[in-house]
């Protein structure tokens, strides 16, 4: 039975350097010696030419290096589950983690490698009043526990203002990183959106082209959040939502992003209840769709498809002209058009028609024609245009939406003032509707007050759809009651928000589990000279006292690649308390002490395991120090393997 000890591999996140490492020696066998990466090697690998030079085309700053290596150190740290703070534990499957995002998303990579589909982040716009992560480059999680107050000798948490003399680079050495690891959590076919404004747009926008790549680049949003604004010489009332893919053509290869036409699915439902009551007589349906745009007020985004006023078996339409353009090409195609109904050839458009003769066949011979004519030849015939083959149009990269709604959402879940400038959940959702499917995972690292979850709710409310949200939040203090920390808004807000929807009639997972950053259950070897021996025996347990199996449980899946919300099962089996998770994949006893009855429990884990009838190989973990002596655990261990479980470990 191996044993995990603090430092085996099983004990960190995934250590994405030797990953990385590992991808390019299968690639350039060359590039890499006695593990070492062999960097002019890997150039001429690739057949670059070595510059003699060392000047070259890019964004530099201070600690840039490091900021990169600080990416790639695996942390020792582990999330421990807080269900006295979740909504529905048992059933959600939403993750509310509260803690360093810099740590949180490296122990995220085992699990979620891959597999997030969108990451929204609206992260501090360095304005001289916003937090500033202070990181540590020797050890993160040591850094994080004490600028929160869980250690001594914590740093201040401060502001990061220009009087610093590192504005900027302080603030690109906190993004890095975070956005390093972001990019290996996305499918292939994935999106980062990015909120900022004009203090580090252009910084973040040539980060994001080194990190994803400038092919990757979709779209630079331009968000006007008001109609005015006051300044001594320009009034700035936007702000900016950069977009990136991980891969641009595996994006287009997804699917096109298209939005819904605003007002066309009422209109639609109105045509389709006429439809019902007046069958077939297409002239009664337009007469009454014609009566049905007058009677809008203005400012209706339903009279915006007041065109679609015709009729036919195939539904509303919009009878488009179908001209060539007016470009003074005289090779436009200039085919006759034959009436239904005098049999005499159609007025032709001067600039002559878009379709060829092949295509305005194909349209002639629809049932019915996809070609609108007039009462005789004498009227140009045109295209009909179906509503709901059309309801949809891409996102503008300019769009408006007022700031102070959103404000207002927050302040009517949490109180006044307590959240400034929080970003509008209709927004979001648009935007989460345009990048997902379903049932994919939305990431966001910089959670604030939550917005993003509860974006996800309204959208999954509004379509029925069952997107998932992970979000992670600094417990910055706020240094007042009721709500001590930023996550501490977060949480009540996703709540209330719950609550608010599910009065509204909403159905689905409108729940979260609350999970908090925290050092490792594995207790690292840290001898004392002055008492080697107490040392020793206290090595005994490699356990931090005080915590529960279910902290143990959360570090396992954790470590071992597995989806914190996945379910689990228990089981009294000879009187102690096994859990199964992902149909038997992952075992589990750690109760603190295992007697003589180990035959009987090693063979009713078996008989479960056998039940289960899992998709592959069992890990099976028990606590180091449960067993009486190594004779009970080399017993059980036997058993085990005889019954096909050979991949036991020990903690």
């Amino acid at each position: 039975m191996e044993r995990l000890i603090a430092g085996s591999p099983e004990s960190r996140s995934l250590d994405l350097a030797a990953v990385n490492l590992a991808r390019i020696q299968a690639l350039f066998p060359d590039a890499v010696v006695e593990g070492r990466l062999e960097v002019e090697a890997l150039r001429l690998a690739v057949g670059e030419p070595i510059s003699e030079g060392e000047e070259r085309y890019g964004l530099t700053w201070h600690g840039k290096r490091r900021a990169k290596q600080l990416a790639l150190t695996p942390s020792t740290g582990t999330l421990r589950p807080r269900p006295e703070e979740s909504l529905d534990w048992d059933t959600t499957r939403n993750l509310v983690i509260e803690g360093d995002n810099l740590e949180v998303l490296k122990l995220l990579q085992k699990p979620f490698a891959g597999r997030v589909k969108l990451i929204y982040i609206d992260p501090p716009y360095n304005t001289g009043r916003d937090f500033v992560y202070p990181d540590s480059y020797q050890d993160t999680l040591r850094n994080y526990l004490e600028v929160t107050g869980q250690a001594e000798e914590g740093a201040r948490i401060s502001s990061n203002t220009e009087a610093s003399g590192r504005f900027h680079t302080d603030w690109l050495n906190m993004m890095l990183p975070r956005l390093r690891l972001a990019h290996s959590l996305l499918q292939p076919a994935g999106t980062l959106l990015a909120s900022c404004d004009d203090n580090e747009m252009p910084r973040l926008r040539l980060l994001l082209d080194e990190l994803f790549g400038e092919e990757n680049f979709v779209a630079q949003l331009v968000w006007q959040r008001s109609r005015k604004g006051d300044a001594k010489l320009i009034a700035t009332v936007h702000e900016y939502v950069l977009c990136y893919a991980r891969d641009k053509e595996a994006l287009l290869e997804a699917g096109i992003w298209r939005k819904p036409k605003e007002g066309a699915d009422e209109v639609l439902a109105h045509y389709r209840a006429l439809r019902a009551r007046l069958g077939g007589d297409h002239a009664a349906i337009r007469e009454a769709m014609q009566a049905f745009y007058r009677g809008l007020p203005e400012g209706d985004p339903r009279r915006a498809h007041r065109h679609y006023n015709w009729s036919d078996d195939r539904g509303l339409y919009f009878a488009a002209d179908f001209a060539g353009p007016d470009d003074g090409r005289a090779s436009r195609p200039r085919h006759d058009i034959l009436h239904p109904v005098t049999g005499r050839p159609c007025k032709k458009p001067s600039t002559g028609w878009r379709w060829d003769q092949a295509k305005t066949d194909w349209a002639l011979a629809q049932v019915p024609p996809r070609i609108h004519f007039g009462p005789d030849e004498t009227t140009i015939p045109t295209r009909k245009s179906y509503l709901e083959e059309i309801d949809s149009e891409p996102f503008s990269s300019v769009f408006y939406r007022d700031g102070r709604s959103a404000t207002l959402e927050v302040e009517a879940l949490v109180g006044k003032g307590w959240f400034p400038f929080p970003k509008n959940t209709d927004v979001l959702a648009e935007l989460i509707a345009l990048a997902t499917g379903p049932e994919d995972l939305v990431l966001d690292f910089f959670a604030g007050s939550g917005s993003t979850g509860h974006a996800v709710w309204k959208l999954n409310a509004g379509s029925g759809s069952a997107r998932r949200f992970i979000l992670v939040q600094l417990p910055e203090p706020t240094g007042r009651e009721p709500y001590r920390t930023i996550a501490d808004i977060t949480r009540r807000r996703l709540r209330e928000a719950a609550a608010q929807l599910r009065a509204g009639g909403a159905r689905g997972d409108l729940g979260f589990r609350a999970y908090r950053l925290d050092t490792s259950n594995l207790r690292a070897w840290n001898p004392r000279p002055d008492d080697l021996a107490g040392t020793l025996f206290e090595a005994t347990d490699n356990l931090v006292e005080g915590r529960t199996p279910e902290d143990l449980l959360a570090e396992l899946f954790l470590k071992l690649g597995f989806d914190p919300a996945t379910p689990v099962a228990t089981r009294a089996i000879a009187g102690h308390t096994v859990h199964s998770a992902g149909g038997g994949l992952l075992m589990a006893c750690l109760d603190a002490a295992i007697g003589a009855d180990y035959e009987a429990l090693a063979q009713g884990i078996a008989d479960w395991r056998s039940e289960l009838s899992p998709a592959g190989e069992t890990t099976l973990v028990f606590r180091d120090g449960a067993f009486a002596d190594d004779v009970a655990k080399t017993n059980l261990t036997a058993i085990l393997a005889q019954r096909g479980l050979s991949h036991v470990r020990s903690l």
